[in-house]
């Protein structure tokens, strides 16, 4: 064969448009007819915080000393109105996730490692477990859309209530529960029927805007005698408006959820194609905050694809109080172990892709209701498990503040910070590194 010969057969190209996935999502929706359901979070590429670098201190900043000089982490969260605020030991807390999208063991265990560190656990959707209530020295009470569960002396054992107004990975949406995870405790507690796919609304059925929602904090503190912090949870979409509407409703706390957080079941274009990546909702929220004057008077946490400390003080240098994890936490406690690997392919999936965490058939014994699945999830040693993982979150914080001469975590600064795009820059609104140009700020290179 000539040289000139060899090139005559181009090597064929995937497209960037319809790649392989793509054109499988279009033969499985044209055989199937019905949209794609799945767990887990957006898989999409995004701006997010690897696209920022911390600034440490040399000659023009003084560092701190290694372990020798403290670095506080401590943050107290509803000191605006209730009478009884929380003081949480670290900056991270475990965010809202059912009974019924996760096994008892793993409530319990979610309430068992936050509890080891000093912070907070979160119910999610359907009520209260005892298991839960039991392991959680702070347990933050939701109350969502669908008021499942719904449960007047529940908001008084809490310590703290959660009013969801939004999810990240569905700002606008409800949730879902498959039938194959509605079992008959879970049914009882939500009132509902065994083994029947249940979707969540999408809204609260006795509100319709920022008036109503005031109204609705104030009964809620009625009915627990003032004492509980109350929170508003929103998934990035307008995050200036959402969090100025918030306080001015009467919130102590904002919780703001981008698209990166994960959820126990919804659309998959929902997932990809709705919402805002956590670094770009950051910057808009502090600053109606700070409009308003309220910025750390009024806390905000912040969720979304937290993963490591690095993450965290990237939030708190934001402008954050405080940062909630949820994806992380289960993987944390031994979701998708690669020693299920086996078992993960006969459920069509692989372990480390969280497809399958809304079919309750979880090997891992986490999101699923099956009893003898559950029965493999230890909550003890999950716990430790979850409470190790947040010792490293939050000494590699304390790690880089110190780094920055910051004696406290909220002492860290967006003036600490750099981004390696122009995108992150401009979501984050630090400079692109190398300059002291903020996209949409002007100033020179």
């Amino acid at each position: 064969m000539s040289g000139d010969e060899r090139w005559i057969h181009t090597p064929p190209r995937e497209s960037a448009t319809f790649d392989k996935h793509a054109i499988a999502e279009i033969h499985r929706a044209a055989a199937t007819g019905i949209y794609d359901i799945r767990g887990f979070g957006a898989k999409r590429k995004v701006p997010h915080f690897d696209d920022l670098l911390f600034l440490g201190a040399s000659i023009s900043r003084y560092p701190l000393e290694g372990y020798r000089e403290s670095c506080g982490t401590e943050v107290t969260l509803g000191a605006r109105h209730a009478k009884k605020p929380i003081t949480l030991r670290i900056p991270i807390t475990i965010a809202g996730m059912s009974f019924g999208s996760l096994s008892a063991p793993a409530k319990e265990a979610l309430g068992r490692g936050a509890s080891i560190m000093g912070t907070s656990t979160t119910t999610g959707d359907g009520g209260m477990t005892e298991e839960e209530r039991a392991a959680s020295s702070l347990l933050v009470y939701q109350v969502l859309p669908s008021r499942y569960g719904m449960d007047p002396d529940q908001l008084r054992r809490a310590d703290a209530i959660e009013i969801v107004v939004g999810q990240g990975a569905k700002p606008g949406g409800g949730g879902m529960l498959l039938g194959q995870k509605i079992s008959e405790r879970v049914a009882r507690m939500r009132t509902l029927p065994p083994g029947i796919d249940q979707r969540s609304a999408c809204r609260h059925p006795d509100w319709t805007g920022p008036d109503d929602l005031e109204i609705k904090i104030i009964e809620l503190r009625e009915i627990t005698d003032w004492q509980k912090p109350i929170y508003v949870k929103v998934g990035a979409a307008r995050p200036y408006y959402d969090t100025a509407l918030a306080v001015k409703s009467g919130a102590d706390v904002v919780v703001l959820d981008g698209m990166q957080g994960g959820t126990a079941a919804t659309q998959d274009v929902f997932i990809e194609h709705v919402g805002l990546p956590i670094l770009a909702a950051i910057r808009p929220a502090v600053q109606a905050l700070q409009d308003l004057g309220m910025h750390r008077k009024v806390q905000l946490i912040v969720s979304g694809g937290v993963r490591n400390g690095a993450d965290v003080a990237k939030c708190l240098a934001l402008g954050a109080d405080a940062v909630s994890i949820g994806t992380a936490a289960l993987i944390a406690i031994g979701d998708n172990a690669p020693h299920l690997e086996d078992e993960y392919r006969k459920l069509g999936t692989t372990a480390g892709c969280y497809d399958d965490w809304h079919e309750g058939r979880d090997p891992a014994g986490i999101t699923t209701q099956d009893p003898e699945l559950t029965r493999r999830l230890d909550p003890v040693a999950a716990g430790r498990r979850l409470a190790n993982y947040l010792s490293v979150l939050t000494l590699e914080c304390q790690t880089i503040a110190r780094a920055c001469g910051k004696s406290h975590v909220h002492n860290l600064e967006p003036e600490d910070l750099v981004a390696l795009t122009i995108e992150s820059a401009a979501m984050a609104q630090v400079p692109l590194a190398g300059t002291n140009w903020i996209p949409g700020k002007g100033g020179p290179f």
